[in-house]
């Protein structure tokens, strides 16, 4: 049992010496390959030469043609993109504020449960104020911007007139911001869809 173990062993160490000198003769093959040098004078073609810095040309102006063109293309979608996400905040939530608002007027107005309706105004307003506010990006033009930007003031001030009981005339003056920034903002969103 022993001779047969140490005869597997010996010939086990054949097969990797022979495997390692077969690796170094070709290893040693393909840097002699590798190692011939050809004689002779380099030479520019002047007859191709003016041809193929014509194509270079060519190439290397249409390849910055392309990657303007793509790149214009990507940031009309990107501002695409933006001008849609923050009009469609300011549409959908400017909807629930003003309807929270106008159930806030009715109560005060008929002498209802003014304190029940001011809770859903305030936290309807804040919350519009929030969604457009975080939509806005750098994208959307300076007008757009500023425009979505007053709303988000004009909302939270209404909705501290509100919290603070400030009284019909400073009520009715936060109540007429909102309605302007409001359209203005929409007014805007409308021109920028077309």
């Amino acid at each position: 049992m022993r001779n047969s173990w140490r005869g597997s062993s010996v010939l086990v160490r054949i097969r990797i010496g022979a495997l390692v000198l077969g690796c170094l003769a070709a290893l040693a093959m393909i840097v002699v390959g590798c190692t011939s040098v050809t004689s002779g004078t380099a030479t520019v073609d002047k007859a191709d030469a003016p041809v193929y810095r014509a194509s270079v040309s060519a190439s290397a102006a249409e390849s910055a043609e392309s990657s303007s063109s793509k790149e214009s293309e990507r940031q009309k979608s990107v501002t695409t993109s933006a001008i849609h996400s923050s009009c469609e905040a300011l549409s959908s939530s400017s909807v629930d504020a003003i309807s929270a608002v106008n159930d806030y007027v009715g109560a005060y107005n008929e002498n209802g449960d003014v304190a029940g309706a001011a809770r859903p105004a305030i936290d309807a307003l804040n919350h519009s104020a929030d969604a457009v506010e975080h939509s806005i990006s750098d994208p959307l033009g300076p007008d757009l911007k500023s425009a979505l930007t007053e709303w988000v003031g004009a909302a939270r001030a209404l909705a501290s007139s509100i919290a603070g009981d400030v009284g019909p005339d400073a009520f009715n003056d936060g109540v007429g911001r909102l309605n302007d920034a409001k359209d203005a903002a929409l007014n805007l969103c409308d021109k920028a869809y077309r």
